[in-house]
């Protein structure tokens, strides 16, 4: 139930209708309430796709209005579509570009092949602080890789209403995430038996996961 509720575009209030149909007549809030306690701990026993020295960083970060107000999530995506990491920022500058940069290769344990970012210019001023033996390279239409990846996170977003805060922000796209890069095949050329073969292989990994936490 969680996983078809994180990763889907379904609201709270759908997954209520949905369970009641199946007999389980239980309230949106508690939902709610399961995916706050349990998602992180679901999440972090989900085995995460190893990194490796060829692999290609996408930068880039994204709007969202909470209560209002302006709030940055910057992102870092591989050249296959996994995100790799997300942090919420209330700035677009250079001390929050550095930060992400050293988030990331404490995530990765190992560094990318190249960084591939748009023409904001605090992505290169972080590189060179941060990391400046990697290769970077700032053009727009190189990084639809990244702008791409913020799809998903904005239909759940008007699924859902918006956020509440920059903290539910933050707790909703680690959890959101984790099971997304679980789930949906990566964007390398895959034929579909494969993807379908890696859903599978899914599914059942997150059973056994699930069944170990009931």
């Amino acid at each position: 139930m969680l996983c078809g509720c994180t990763i889907g575009p379904l609201s709270l209030r759908l997954v209520e209708e949905m369970l009641l149909e199946r007999g389980i007549a239980i309230s949106y809030e508690t939902i709610r309430r399961w995916g706050k306690k349990f998602g992180l701990d679901y999440a972090r026993r989900l085995r995460p796709k190893q990194p490796c020295p060829h692999d290609v960083w996408h930068l880039d970060e994204v709007r969202i209005t909470i209560a209002g107000r302006k709030y940055w999530l910057w992102r870092a995506v591989d050249q296959d579509g996994y995100v790799l990491d997300e942090v919420v920022q209330e700035r677009r500058n250079t001390k929050a570009a550095r930060r992400l940069l050293t988030r990331l290769p404490k995530k990765q344990s190992i560094a990318p092949k190249r960084m591939i970012t748009d023409k904001l210019r605090s992505y290169g001023a972080a590189r060179r602080q941060v990391m400046p033996n990697i290769e970077h390279r700032s053009h727009k239409r190189l990084n639809n890789r990244a702008e791409n990846s913020h799809g998903p996170l904005r239909k759940r977003e008007r699924s859902m209403q918006g956020f509440r805060s920059p903290g539910s922000l933050q707790r909703f796209v680690s959890i959101f995430t984790t099971l997304r890069n679980f789930f949906v095949p990566s964007r390398s050329h895959r034929s579909a038996p494969q993807n379908r073969l890696h859903r599978l292989q899914a599914i059942a990994e997150w059973k056994a996961v699930a069944g170990a936490m009931a």
